[in-house]
């Protein structure tokens, strides 16, 4: 998608359809995965963390903070998973003010996790160091973890977790609505894998 130009709103959804279709996935190796294959691999990692009693946190800042709260509703309500995010008022700006803010989803995933969890992590550049420390810590306690990035190919994030997406993009808008879809996508299908349904 073009920053800063001046679209109309025809223009604008297209060009998010063709971002869509440049997503890029890759495994812990950095090996290229085909979307289809990295979205069943999460949801794999999703329904087998339920079936086995685990939680999923969620970290993000800003826009990706909406983001990853959005998919936490989604993962708690529609598929019956333990699901926390880190971005309570009092104790974030608690860690942020006496320990620096790069530090308060770290110290999060080092109390809360355990082995077998799993981390979701979402930043537009994959530069954020509260992001990509939460990540390493999450790996250190031997916890799972997938990750959504966009901006420059090499940033820190996409170097990290068992499962990588990238969007191809450098203006906000659309590399959070590609993540947001993503993660629609993500609890969505396993919301089907176990039996929830919208008609309740």
């Amino acid at each position: 998608m073009e920053a800063n130009a001046v679209r109309s709103a025809t223009a604008y959804l297209e060009d998010l359809g063709r971002l869509l279709g440049r997503v890029e996935a890759t495994g812990p190796d950095g090996r290229a995965l085909a979307v289809d294959e990295a979205v069943s691999a999460v949801v794999d990692l999703v329904v087998g963390l339920g079936q086995a009693g685990g939680k999923a946190m969620l970290v993000g800042n800003g826009g990706s903070a909406a983001i990853v709260s959005h998919m936490q509703n989604d993962l708690f309500k529609m598929v019956g998973l333990r699901a926390l995010v880190f971005t309570e008022q009092p104790l974030l700006t608690a860690l942020a003010n006496d320990d620096g803010y790069e530090t308060a989803f770290r110290q999060c995933v080092e109390r809360w996790g355990a082995p077998g969890d799993l981390l979701f992590a979402v930043s537009s550049s994959g530069q954020s160091a509260n992001i990509t420390s939460a990540v390493a810590a999450a790996e250190a306690r031997g916890c799972r973890a997938v990750t959504f990035s966009g901006f420059r190919p090499d940033n820190r994030l996409r170097q990290m977790g068992d499962v990588r997406f990238y969007v191809p993009s450098d203006t906000y808008g659309g590399v959070e609505l590609t993540h947001a879809i993503l993660g629609h996508c993500i609890s969505d299908f396993a919301a089907a894998r176990v039996g929830w349904s919208a008609a309740r």
